[in-house]
């Protein structure tokens, strides 16, 4: 067994990844797995990889829209746990999926379901990507925000802490894993206008606050594209499930995210009037377009321009759209999402 920190030392992020991952990242694959289980990149070794909910297949421990007949979203990759102490709790090493940053660690387990959960930021090809690791026995003590680590690093210690009733048995235990977009820096202040009477502890880091990408896409893609492969590139590729039109210009995801704007030679003479968002099933916008006030029609704040019905029939869990007889509207989901992008 492999214990990731005793009495303050650990093995260095180089040694770890190689021993533990067998690899460490080129600048083309940016991303290591965050423990030792590497069933996902075996044939048929996705079972062995995720852990699904009680009564459910390895499927329903995948990312998106995988629970409750679909229409429940999972976030997130459960990763099963391999090592385990002599009561069955699991030991496994939780490492840094990437070079980064902390920006936030709860080591009180009783307010969130995510139990015990860090959060790495990460710099991907001009991107501000973020990891977070859930379900967490233990974070080591020295991390706190501002501390930087290396890929392969050792972090954490995999657990089964979670506020939930249920809990998580110990042959479910895993690690919670996503790879995340920060939605709005000022999130904490629109929350509390849009929820006065709502907690949040946990700030700018909210899981609502986090928009989450698959990150089992993103290690397969990796693993067969190899030094072709780009996280930019996966990004703008996303399927995209609807189009909209807001009237703002100034907001947080275009300071953190300018590579995902497209030029419009258009707006740059009349000047821009607001931007026209593709948005991914999960609210993901990977493509913005500044418009000139003339290529606007309408005066509503947001406007739906298009849906892809195929893509909204097979990922229908975030409720962003829906169709009322022949027509297409955003849900209150979907304006609640837009309207927190733009705030």
């Amino acid at each position: 067994m492999i214990r990731a920190f005793v009495l303050g030392t650990r093995l260095s992020s180089l040694s770890l990844a190689t021993l533990v991952c067998g690899a460490v990242p080129s600048a083309a694959q940016p991303f290591l797995l965050p423990t030792a289980n590497r069933a996902l990149f075996e044939p048929g070794g996705e079972e062995r990889f995720l852990v699904g909910t009680v009564g459910r297949t390895w499927t329903s421990g995948g990312f998106g829209c995988v629970r409750s007949e679909g229409w429940q979203l999972h976030e997130g990759l459960d990763i099963r746990s391999l090592q385990r102490d002599k009561h069955g709790e699991p030991t496994d090493p939780i490492l840094a999926t990437a070079d980064g940053t902390v920006v936030y660690a709860n080591r009180k387990p009783s307010l969130s379901n995510y139990g015990t959960y860090l959060v790495l930021m990460h710099r991907v090809e001009g991107l501000q990507i973020y990891s977070l690791y859930a379900h967490l026995s233990e974070i080591r003590p020295d991390l706190l925000p501002g501390r930087t680590v290396r890929a392969g690093e050792s972090i954490a210690v995999m657990g089964r802490t979670a506020n939930t009733r249920e809990g998580i048995s110990k042959d479910r235990a895993h690690l919670h894993f996503e790879l995340n977009f920060l939605l709005n820096d000022r999130f904490p202040s629109w929350y509390k206008q849009r929820f006065p009477d709502q907690r949040n502890d946990h700030g700018a880091w909210n899981g609502q606050n986090l928009l989450g990408l698959d990150p089992q896409q993103v290690f397969q893609e990796q693993q067969r594209r190899g030094a072709k492969f780009s996280l930019l590139h996966h990004i703008r590729s996303q399927t995209e499930l609807c189009r909209v039109f807001v009237n703002a210009t100034d907001f947080p995801w275009l300071k953190r995210y300018p590579a995902l704007i497209r030029a419009n030679p258009k707006a740059q003479p009349e000047g821009v009037a607001g931007y026209e968002i593709a948005l991914n099933f999960n609210a993901i916008p990977f493509e913005l377009i500044p418009r000139a006030t003339s290529e606007i029609k309408g005066s509503s704040k947001i406007q739906l321009l298009s849906v892809n019905e195929a893509e909204q029939k097979r990922n229908p869990c975030r409720r962003l759209v829906t169709k009322r007889g022949t027509r297409w509207e955003l849900t209150s989901q979907g304006q609640n999402a837009l309207e927190l992008l733009t705030y």
